[in-house]
């Protein structure tokens, strides 16, 4: 039976992406299979167009720990036994839906990916771009934007040490909003996010589910129709819970920085929220899995399969447990007052089945729904470019007021201090930060975890 159109795009997925599905399977998906194909073959999650673009960048070195593209964060050897850890993430059209809330849970969704690996987030940057503020809307967007990072930053007790910011026309009513967050770990602590070991318990940790988010990596953060009404799209961003975020957090590193033998994996439940967690845990640790989504606590009544395996609820982690260890991590979270509960196991035969109580709602194989389709597009000149090259700089009258001209360069939004942006940031909370944001890079030192194990310290900048 043939697919309806709108179907398609209410996931981002086109029709040749479909019949591939289709020919990959050997039948046609069902709705769940095809929301987890959505998801994970959207751009947020598969990088479908911009991988081929990424591997021409380099990716290794004498000091890079962490492959491409392999773990939920990169991770670089400082010397002495340590590590940073470091990713940059982008919430631009959340934010422009509901630039609040679009920006907090961009922080909080980064700030995840790093303590995942073991390591403590030490710092958050941002790197911001808005149309003029001439546009009231633009203004709106930017206080929006900026209060989500302080907002959430600030309530976990992260230093915000970037505050770089640009404004363009070309970003009116659609900004960019980049997060980034920096961690420091010992070496021998880093955790990797494997779902391995036949019979090892798949556990959710933190907030419970809801609907919030759904579609949100495939019909938001993936979408191209500028015409979108934002207001049908507001469901699709998630809320976010910096305070549960903390305690989360605070558990994950006790987890990983003293108990890693009782675990394989720590995965951030961000984009594509469980679909991507497990799925990409699987595939890392070459392994199936099974879920009961009736065993994944929720927030609202009546959510379906495809709403449970969708849902970009915040502040949720998936920890792979050794079946051994399940009373050991059920005991540590719970003395961290964060909730918990087993939905699952990993398997070895490579196939992610999903069940809804007895009933299978989905069966895949992982490596089928990880491995996106990858697109070379043909770049294209844009016509603008020809005529601002062509300018004949000569040809400019000589300014007749230095003075004049002076004043009104330091008053462009460009090139004027953005302390208004940073100051909202608590940038010294952690008692790390050596410079402020406001320079070229912020500087923080490396706190010891015991006096003079080391002296160094690191310099961050978007």
């Amino acid at each position: 039976m043939a697919i309806e159109q709108r179907v398609l795009d209410t996931i981002a997925l086109s029709r040749d992406e479909y019949e591939l599905i289709v020919s990959r399977l050997g039948r046609e998906p069902n709705e769940v299979e095809l929301g987890m194909f959505g998801a994970l073959w959207s751009e947020h999650c598969g990088y479908k167009n911009s991988r081929p673009l990424l591997r021409q960048l380099p990716a290794e070195g004498a000091f890079v720990l962490t492959k491409r593209g392999e773990e939920n964060a990169g991770a670089v050897d400082i010397g002495d036994g340590l590590c940073v850890v470091m990713k940059i993430e982008t919430h631009n059209h959340p934010s422009a839906i509901e630039p609040y809330e679009g920006a907090a849970t961009g922080v909080g969704g980064i700030v995840r990916d790093i303590f995942a690996m073991g390591a403590r987030p030490v710092a958050i940057l941002d790197s911001l771009r808005f149309g003029p503020l001439s546009d009231p809307h633009n203004r709106y967007l930017f206080g929006g934007v900026v209060g989500g990072i302080s907002g959430y930053g600030n309530c976990l007790g992260i230093p915000t040490v970037g505050g770089e910011v640009v404004f363009e026309e070309a970003y009116s009513a659609n900004p960019l909003v980049n997060a980034m967050c920096v961690g420091v770990a010992p070496i021998e602590k880093l955790v990797g996010g494997r779902a391995e070991g036949e019979g090892n318990l798949l556990m959710l940790v933190g907030a419970d589910t809801g609907r919030d988010g759904i579609h949100g990596a495939s019909g938001l953060a993936s979408r191209t129709d500028p015409q979108a009404r934002f207001d049908e799209l507001r469901p699709a961003v998630q809320v976010g819970n910096p305070f549960l975020e903390k305690m989360l957090m605070e558990a994950c590193l006790d987890l990983a920085g003293n108990h890693a033998e009782w675990i394989t994996g720590i995965d951030d439940l961000g984009a594509a929220g469980l679909t991507s967690a497990s799925l990409e845990a699987a595939s890392r640790g070459g392994s199936g899995l099974r879920i009961d989504v009736a065993k994944v606590p929720r927030r609202e009544e009546g959510m379906t399969p495809y709403e449970v395996m969708l849902s970009e609820s915040q502040e949720r982690m998936l920890i792979t447990v050794r079946r051994r260890h399940k009373d050991d991590v059920v005991a540590l979270f719970e003395r961290w007052e964060v909730p918990w509960a087993i939905i699952g196991e990993v398997t070895a035969d490579g196939s992610a089945r999903i069940y809804d109580g007895d009933r299978l709602v989905a069966d895949v194989p992982v490596e089928v729904v990880v491995e996106a389709p990858q697109y070379t597009r043909e770049p294209v000149r844009p016509p603008e470019l020809d005529e601002m090259q062509s300018l004949d700089l000569s040809a400019l009258p000589d300014v007749t007021d230095p003075n004049r001209a002076f004043l009104r360069l330091l008053a462009s939004p460009n090139i004027t201090s953005k302390r208004w942006v940073y100051r909202q940031y608590d940038q010294s909370v952690l008692t790390n930060t050596v410079i402020e944001a406001g320079a070229d890079a912020a500087v923080l030192r490396v706190k010891p975890a015991r006096p003079g194990e080391t002296n160094r310290g690191i310099a961050v900048t978007t």
